[in-house]
């Protein structure tokens, strides 16, 4: 596995250089912040991400995210010029030696929490969803709500320039049902994928967060059996997924080491973080470790070790912890002991891998 660690650029609070004492860190997943969907990434531009981060001795381990433009997820008459900047975007990517994408394909809201600062017992702060907040609540009260406890910072998906043309985007996906949202993913993969075949790119479909309707508006990446109608789309591991196991997990239904198994060779990308069920459809998300949540984080890891997963994989959405000031979910300290924690687990599931065939071929161990 690459071990990697989210970076938000050169006004990140968490500077590479703290990110380099990682132990076992190998890179960055990375995005180009100024960039709007619908633009094309310049070689020139990736190029300086890319130097920036391997002044560090670090790599650009992929993109987080190039995002899709809402007139390719909504069908509109410009979607073929937007798939075509698209395209060119992944071209420079591999012009610059950058070989994986993570992107989303979510209406209007691709993440969605309640409370970005619930204290915690033991005085840490995490993200919470509670269902029954956002059902006593308008579409754009969620805006409102999510600027309100940012704390100054630019919470990507969450932009004011978004939420200034709120109405016209809910305006923009009226009509569009889970079908013709699926249907429009199936005509942007079907022009993609032969492009990222030709020149090495990955792209890993991020599921929805939370993995159910919210507003009304459709969700298409919500469980395995939707994740499978995606991967059949165009037969090929340049098709892949990013195995968020704290947005599919926040499901109770969605078995995650059944979902390992079931997407062997097709996950391209994995967020790794666990989540505590706090009732119907609530959910915060804990310490990564397995006793602090709700899901057997060393089980999700054996899966993965036994599907053979050997791409991107980084410590997901952190507690802010001892006083960091951060973007919430995106503190340092406890991603840093999240990835350590992730690092054991796959340490330990070597050796007993090792052992179980030293014992089965007649050695000692």
């Amino acid at each position: 596995m690459q071990w990697g660690f989210r970076w938000y650029g050169e006004g990140d609070t968490i500077p590479l250089t703290n990110i380099r004492q990682i132990p076992g860190m190998h890179g960055i997943v990375g995005t180009l912040l100024n960039k709007m969907p619908g633009d094309v990434w310049e070689i020139s531009e990736i190029n300086a991400l890319k130097a920036s981060i391997e002044k560090e001795h670090l790599s650009l381990l992929g993109i987080e995210s190039v995002a899709i433009h809402d007139a390719i997820k909504a069908g509109t008459e410009e979607r073929d010029h937007y798939i075509d900047q698209y395209i060119q975007t992944i071209r420079n990517l591999a012009a610059c030696d950058v070989h994986m994408i993570c992107y989303s394909f979510k209406p209007i809201f691709g993440w969605a929490k309640t409370n970005l600062f619930y204290q915690n017992e033991d005085g840490s702060f995490s993200l919470l969803y509670d269902q029954a907040v956002v059902d006593d609540m308008e579409p754009s009260e969620m805006y409102t709500l999510i600027h309100s406890q940012s704390k100054g910072f630019k919470l990507p998906g969450w932009e004011e320039e978004r939420l200034k043309k709120f109405q016209r985007l809910m305006a923009t996906y009226e009509g569009v049902t889970q079908e013709i949202l699926f249907d429009n993913l199936s005509y942007f993969l079907k022009r993609i994928i032969p492009v990222c075949e030709e020149v090495d790119v990955k792209m890993a479909i991020h599921p929805d967060d939370p993995p159910w309707e919210i507003f009304g508006l459709p969700r298409i990446t919500k469980n395995l059996e939707d994740l499978k109608k995606i991967m059949a789309i165009v037969d090929s591991p340049y098709n892949g997924v990013t195995l968020c196991t704290g947005s599919l997990g926040a499901d109770p239904e969605n078995d995650m080491v059944e979902i390992v198994h079931a997407l062997k060779g097709r996950i391209n990308f994995v967020h790794f973080r666990n989540v505590l069920f706090m009732g119907e459809r609530k959910f915060k998300e804990s310490a990564h470790l397995s006793t602090e949540g709700s899901l057997d984080m060393y089980a999700i890891m054996k899966a993965l070790v036994e599907v053979g997963f050997d791409g991107v994989i980084r410590p997901d959405h952190g507690r802010t912890i001892w006083g960091e000031v951060a973007m919430p979910g995106y503190g340092l300290y406890d991603r840093a002991i999240g990835i350590s924690y992730l690092q054991g687990l796959h340490e330990a599931v070597l050796k007993e891998q090792m052992q179980s065939k030293e014992t089965k071929g007649g050695k000692s161990v």
